[in-house]
């Protein structure tokens, strides 16, 4: 008996201590996996943002560019290093977590709007049923009106 209480005392699987509670690949911020769609959502998110920051630049270079082609490379190269500069500066990690903080921001208004609009074709879809039933009574009325 007492061989077996110590194989039992010896075989007791150790307690996960509390420091890894959590599990170490999960983003605390962003907990849910997006599919490929909502990455590119983001990602549009992320490239509007950076875009937005250097406006003035690429703006500049669309001017010099207007009407040059290969050209466009040479005589336009100190707006073009300029913007590009810009975009390198601003196309951080960071931004492209701000980008997935505004997408999951906006996730619950997009939600309500898709809702929204199922609602209104369902609504739309019942509202065309109950006219074809009323036709089709209609119909029946008038074929034995006739007999």
């Amino acid at each position: 008996m007492a061989a077996s209480s110590t194989t039992s005392a010896n075989t007791t699987s150790p307690q996960p201590d509390s420091s890894s509670t959590t599990p170490p690949n999960i983003n605390l911020r962003n907990p849910l996996p997006l599919s490929a769609a909502q990455e590119a959502q983001v990602r549009d998110l992320y490239y509007k943002r950076v875009r937005g920051h250097c406006a003035k630049e690429i703006q500049e270079f669309a001017a010099c560019a207007i009407n040059r082609t290969i050209t466009a490379t040479w005589i336009c190269r100190k707006q073009r290093l300029a913007m590009n500069a810009c975009m390198v500066e601003h196309a951080k990690p960071e931004e492209e977590d701000r980008a997935r903080e505004e997408w999951f921001a906006g996730r619950e208004e997009r939600r309500k709007a898709r809702e929204l609009e199922e609602r209104k074709v369902e609504e739309r879809r019942a509202e065309v049923i109950a006219m074809m039933r009323a036709d089709e009574e209609r119909r029946r009325r008038r074929e034995k009106e006739g007999r």
